[in-house]
């Protein structure tokens, strides 16, 4: 077996194929370093927490990371079956360290572990995993110790609704017809949980068997060929909105009535309208690929909107640093500081409803006063020379206002900008381009694609 990690010990979390990159042995190992890792930074609560969405593959990996965790003697509350942001609502409210056996989207041959120390703080390379992936790479070949740490299971789904249902009250809302896609993954799991006993709520379900092979589609509603069945239910049932969650349910997507989709940017400006009227004067963070409506709406509304890196531990970072009620990134990835900073699809979706609840209007109307410019979308283009094509686009732009918060940022005076940022992991550029028309926006993403490509 291999003992070099660093195929699957990725920016965030630990993914990769099972059983080839990630199995029994590897797992326990990564449960041992986590342990000894936890115990090694002082952290001396001695109770981990473990969940896992319904890849195949989950149980048994789950049982061999508890087995490590459990063989440097520490306790292990299996919370069993349950979404990302469940496993961060266990990991706060029990106030002890975690783990989601998880590989989100990805195909069904995949599965991972996204771990995080008590209180849902992010374990990320910066802060932890790279000390965890060495040790488990010396721990791969050891024999395994005697588990002493005892194994509690402890149903959490109740909890995790109730919890949610403080946050955002739907109990005065109209009636509203919802069509729910939950993707064959967790959503199918936690939607009747925590939306499905609200008797405002007509929920329509679309695929919630839970089936990590994923026979209907891919549980990615960022791909828009993954929400056209939702689109199509939306509009046959007349439902007044439809909401897309990715495999772990920790994103979701949302559409109006007309089967429109609603842009993560808008919801993200919808809800920091929203906890901005309950904290006056608060922090919202935003990375840099959403809409400068956010920022704009966000200072309309007596907000201090703070711009960041994309990434979950940028965005996790700067909320701690600023005290921010809110983050929202163009992935559909939405933040409360309310929810221990982390990112819950789930809540976001809870404040959309109780928007649309408590207004006459129809979600397009809603969401179009969130909306003031024209996206491109992302657009990925392979090549081999990332850092050469970036310089040239630069020095194309020369004249106009530049950053490099992350990959580069041009800024035009008509209010117009386009970021080309490298992938982390592939040898892709990701080109982002808004303006206030679709032709200005056009032309700015062909003239910076001539140069890309």
């Amino acid at each position: 077996m291999t003992n070099d990690l660093s195929g699957i010990v990725k920016a965030y979390d630990v993914r990769g194929t099972v059983p080839d990159q990630l199995n029994e042995p590897i797992a326990g190992a990564i449960g041992r370093a986590f342990a000894q890792t936890l115990r090694a930074g002082g952290d001396d609560r001695g109770t981990i927490v473990v969940a896992h969405d319904m890849r195949e593959s989950g149980p048994a990996l789950v049982e061999a990371f508890t087995n490590g965790v459990r063989a440097e003697g520490i306790n292990v509350v299996h919370a069993g079956l349950g979404s990302t942001d469940l496993l961060y609502y266990a990991s706060g409210i029990l106030d002890v360290p975690g783990a989601m056996f998880t590989a989100s989207h990805n195909p069904a041959q995949y599965n991972g572990i996204k771990l995080c120390y008590a209180g849902a703080k992010p374990v990320g390379q910066d802060s932890g995993l790279a000390e965890i992936r060495e040790r488990a790479e010396r721990l791969i070949d050891e024999p395994m110790p005697e588990p002493t740490g005892t194994i509690e299971r402890r149903d959490m789904l109740e909890g995790y609704g109730e919890h949610l249902r403080k946050l955002v009250d739907l109990s005065g809302i109209r009636p509203l017809k919802v069509v729910v896609d939950a993707g064959n993954g967790m959503g199918g799991y936690t939607v009747p949980a925590v939306l499905g006993v609200l008797p405002a709520l007509q929920i329509v379900p679309l695929y919630f068997e839970l089936d990590g092979s994923f026979p209907n589609h891919e549980a990615n509603p960022l791909e828009p060929a993954n929400i056209v069945d939702l689109q199509k239910a939306v509009v046959a049932e007349k439902a007044d909105i439809g909401l897309a969650f990715d495999g772990d349910a920790d994103r979701c997507f949302v559409v109006d009535a007309n089967g429109d989709p609603v842009s993560p940017s808008a919801i993200t400006a919808l809800v920091a309208a929203r906890e901005l009227a309950k904290h006056p004067g608060s922090v919202i963070i935003h990375n840099l690929i959403t809409s400068s409506a956010v920022p704009e709406i966000v200072r309309e509304h007596g907000g201090e909107p703070v711009r960041t890196r994309v990434g979950h531990s940028f965005i996790k970072a700067e909320m701690a640093r600023t005290g921010a009620v809110f983050g929202g990134e163009h992935s559909a990835h939405y933040y409360f500081k309310d929810f221990w900073g982390a990112d819950t699809g789930m809540l976001a979706a809870m404040h959309v409803l109780a928007a649309l609840g408590e207004s006459d209007k129809p979600l397009s109307e809603i969401a179009h006063e969130y909306e003031r410019y024209v996206s491109s979308g992302e657009i990925n283009s392979r090549v081999a020379d990332a850092a050469g094509r970036l310089a040239e686009v630069k020095l194309h732009f020369k004249g106009e206002e530049q950053d490099e918060l992350d990959g580069l940022t041009v800024r035009f005076a008509d209010g117009a900008w386009i970021n080309l940022r490298p992938s982390n992991t592939e040898p892709l550029l990701r080109l982002n381009v808004e303006a206030p028309t679709h032709d200005r926006m056009s032309e700015l993403r062909d003239e910076t694609l001539a140069i890309v490509r």
